[in-house]
C-alpha cells in the first residue's frame, strides 16, 4: 500500500507544476472544442521558425521497462531538422509511437557508451532501414582515454558484431542505409563547436561520470540555448557553460535509501551510485539554482521515487521545474515553456517520407547458398501466386518477378 500511495502522490505532484502546463480554458458547450488540453498528438502541429519541441523518448534506469525506456530525448528544430540526444535501451518503441518518417531520423548525439544511452542504436539503424531511410545514420560522440574506449572504436564493433544483418539487408533491401557516418570528438573539449548546420550549433563539455569519455551538450538555435546534460555528477564545465539557459536537462539520481529498498542495491553501492558518479535530488538544485535556467528538467530516476526525489530538488531550488517521465514533451520559444504529454499509439506503424530508398546493390555478394536454395518448397511458395499476381498489376512489377528465377515456379494458366 505504502508503494502505490508514493506512485499516486508522485503523479500528483507532477501535475502540481501547473504553471507551465497548456491546460485550461473553458468548454462552451456539450459538443464544442475542449481548448488547451495539456496533450500532444504527435505530427499534427507545425513548429513556429524559432521554436524548438524536446520529447522525452526515455527517462529511466539501465534496465528499461515497458513504462519507462533508458536515456533519450528527441530535439526538433523549428527549421525541419531532428535530432536524438542518447537512445537508451528501450526508447525506440517510443520514438516510433511519435510516427515521423524514417528518412528524418538520422542524426544521433551520444553523451557516452553505457548501454543505457546507445543500446537502442541497433533498432534505430535496422528499424529505420526496414521502414524505408534512403539515407545512413550519422553519429556524433565523444573519444576516449584510448582509441578501443571512443565513439568510432564502439561503432566499428557495432557493425562488426551485425556484420549477418548488415550484408543480408544490403543485399535483400538496398545497403545506402545501413551505413554509419561517425562524427568523434575530444572529449576534454570544453565548449568547442563540434557541429554547425543550418542554424543549429552544438557544443561539447566534459562531464563527470564513472571514467574518460562522457559530455554534455549545448545546442543553440534561433538565439535559445538548452542543454543535455547526459550522465554526470556536480562539475565546474556544466556550471559555468550552462548557465543563462532556457532550457537545461540534467540527471538526477533517487535517494540511496530507495536504491536500497526499491532497487535492491547494496548500501554502500547506493550511496556512492547516488551521490559519487551521479547527481542527487539536492545537488541538482544547486546547480540549477547556480545556473538559473528558464526552465529546468531533471530525469534518470523511476516515477515511484519521484516524491522523494522533488524533495530533495526543492531543498535548494525553487525555480520552474519537471521531473521528466517518458513521453514529456516541452515546446520552447523566446516568450514561455509549456509543458505537456504526448498521446500516441502502441502498434505505430512505419510513416512514409518524400524520399524513396534507393533500389539493391548487385553488386552485393548473394548470402544464400545454394544449399539452403534447394531447401524451398515449390507448393507453398506457389500457393500464394494469385496474391502477388495482383499485386504485379497494380504496381507493374512484372519485369521484376523474382519467381521467373525460381525451379518450383508454376504460373497461373
Amino acid at each position: 500500500m505504502n508503494k502505490l500511495l508514493r506512485v499516486i502522490t508522485g503523479a500528483i505532484l507532477c501535475l502540481s507544476t501547473s504553471h507551465v502546463f497548456a491546460a485550461g480554458g473553458m468548454v462552451k458547450g456539450p459538443n464544442e472544442i475542449a481548448p488547451d488540453r495539456y496533450v500532444y498528438y504527435p505530427g499534427t502541429e507545425v513548429l513556429d521558425k524559432d521554436e524548438v519541441r524536446v520529447i522525452a523518448c526515455g527517462t529511466g534506469m539501465p534496465d528499461s521497462r515497458r513504462g519507462q525506456a533508458s536515456a533519450c530525448f528527441l530535439f526538433e528544430f523549428g527549421n525541419g531538422e531532428k535530432i536524438i540526444f542518447d537512445i537508451g535501451t528501450g526508447s525506440m518503441r517510443n520514438i516510433n509511437a511519435l510516427m515521423i518518417p524514417a528518412e528524418f531520423l538520422t542524426k544521433v548525439f551520444l553523451s557516452h557508451l553505457h548501454t543505457d544511452h546507445w543500446g537502442d542504436l541497433d533498432a534505430l539503424w535496422a528499424g529505420g532501414w526496414t521502414a524505408g531511410r534512403p539515407v545512413p545514420l550519422e553519429v556524433w560522440g565523444p573519444s576516449g582515454q584510448s582509441k578501443e574506449m571512443g565513439t568510432a572504436h564502439a561503432i566499428e564493433g557495432f557493425l562488426q558484431a551485425f556484420n549477418w544483418d548488415y550484408q543480408t539487408r544490403a543485399y535483400k533491401i538496398t545497403p545506402l542505409p545501413g551505413q554509419i557516418t561517425v562524427h568523434e570528438f575530444d572529449y576534454k573539449a570544453v565548449n568547442e563547436i563540434i557541429y554547425d548546420r543550418n542554424g543549429i550549433v552544438v557544443r561539447s563539455i566534459p562531464a563527470i561520470h564513472a571514467g574518460d569519455g562522457p559530455v554534455s551538450f549545448i545546442i543553440e538555435y534561433a538565439g535559445l540555448k538548452l542543454v543535455f546534460g547526459g550522465d554526470t555528477s556536480p562539475n565546474k564545465w556544466f556550471v559555468e557553460h550552462a548557465k543563462g539557459a532556457d532550457f537545461a536537462i540534467h540527471e538526477a539520481f533517487a535517494t540511496p535509501e530507495f536504491f536500497v529498498t526499491e532497487y535492491n542495491q547494496a548500501p554502500q553501492l547506493a550511496w556512492r551510485a547516488c551521490c559519487e558518479f551521479h547527481t542527487s535530488g539536492p545537488a541538482f538544485g544547486k546547480i540549477m539554482s547556480t545556473i538559473k535556467p528558464r526552465h529546468a528538467v531533471s530525469y534518470h530516476s523511476f516515477v515511484e521515487a519521484f516524491p522523494e526525489l522533488r524533495a530533495g530538488i526543492r531543498e535548494t531550488y525553487d525555480g520552474p521545474l519537471s521531473i521528466a517521465e517518458d513521453m514529456m514533451v516541452w515546446n520552447i520559444t523566446k516568450d514561455k515553456v509549456v509543458e505537456r504529454m504526448a498521446v500516441s499509439t502502441d502498434r505505430a506503424r512505419g510513416v512514409p517520407g518524400p524520399t524513396p530508398q534507393p533500389p539493391p546493390d548487385e553488386s552485393y555478394p548473394d548470402q544464400m547458398s545454394d544449399f539452403i536454395k534447394q531447401g524451398e518448397w515449390g507448393p507453398g511458395f506457389n500457393a500464394q501466386n494469385n496474391m502477388l499476381d495482383e499485386h504485379a498489376k497494380k504496381y507493374n512489377l512484372q519485369d521484376q518477378d523474382w519467381r521467373k528465377q525460381k525451379p518450383w515456379y508454376e504460373p497461373r494458366k
